[in-house]
């Protein structure tokens, strides 16, 4: 789950919480600095700890109780982390079972939220955002388009084993490596969202990274590169704000473009327009 999607979903004292847990982590990113490899570590681990905590009920519990000592539910984390994560790992993790959460199932969200973030740091510093964004929805693209395998990695029925090891035949050796973690967590870890949905609220978080708007962009045929550099442009004067595209070939629309961006849709397919024409002789 992304940062904006977690906060947009929490009650208001998980809000709060999580928004003091992303200075904590701030802070920890910076002394991290250029270190990526650290910084990736970080969020690997942090994902390690969610899903520890979603095995453990009941240790998700005693650190999501608010009505007992902050200090105790940290100083337990860290004893219970000790030894097996970094230490800026069991700082962050302190950090947030010690703030005050509406329920464990959203302390647990705030804390993938944060693993996310760390992620998406790495790429930053890496000069590789723009990769990870656009292999995350090419990714997307790909299993949504081969409903046996998205059923296959959406069942929580299934080993996470199993699923991480066909998922590795898709990205292993070739994705960044930020885009294989955050993948790999969401299949692994998908606690109810489905692949293709997961996948979409990665890449705006990437692209929300970025501070642009991500128009969804389906066309009748390819772009090139100077057709979609128009489409941005143009986007971006209609919204006053930088677009990215993420482009999907459909020939089914017959020509013309539809173009969603957030919840607008513009609507220039064929298709579209012969449904117009319908509905206005239907009137």
């Amino acid at each position: 789950m992304s940062a904006d999607k977690a906060l947009t979903s929490m009650h208001a004292a998980s809000r709060e919480a999580l928004a003091a847990c992303e200075l904590e982590l701030l802070d920890v990113l910076d002394r991290a600095g250029k270190e990526t490899d650290k910084i990736g570590q970080l969020g690997d681990e942090l994902f390690a700890v969610v899903g520890l905590l979603q095995r453990e009920i009941g240790l998700r519990r005693t650190l999501a109780d608010s009505s007992t000592d902050p200090n105790g539910r940290a100083d337990l984390a860290k004893t219970v982390l000790a030894g097996k994560v970094g230490e800026p790992t069991v700082q962050v993790v302190a950090t947030v079972v010690a703030a005050r959460w509406s329920s464990p199932r959203e302390m647990v969200d705030g804390l993938e939220s944060l693993g996310v973030t760390t992620l998406l740091v790495r790429a930053e510093r890496e000069g590789k955002l723009d990769t990870v964004e656009d292999e995350l929805f090419r990714l997307g693209r790909i299993i949504a388009d081969s409903t046996g395998l998205e059923q296959v990695l959406s069942d929580q029925t299934q080993r996470a084993l199993g699923k991480a090891e066909l998922l590795g035949g898709l990205i292993d050796g070739k994705t960044h490596a930020v885009s294989a973690a955050l993948v790999r967590n969401l299949v692994t870890q998908p606690r109810g969202r489905g692949v293709v949905n997961g996948l979409e609220s990665l890449a705006a978080a990437a692209a929300k990274r970025r501070e642009r708007s991500v128009a969804h962009v389906i066309s009748a045929g390819p772009l090139n590169e100077e057709q979609q550099e128009r489409l941005s442009a143009t986007l971006q004067r209609i919204y006053a704000r930088p677009i990215a595209l993420h482009v999907e070939v459909n020939p089914g629309l017959r020509g013309g473009l539809l173009i969603k961006v957030g919840e607008e849709v513009i609507d220039g397919s064929a298709i579209g327009q012969l449904e117009a024409v319908r509905r206005r002789l239907a009137s």
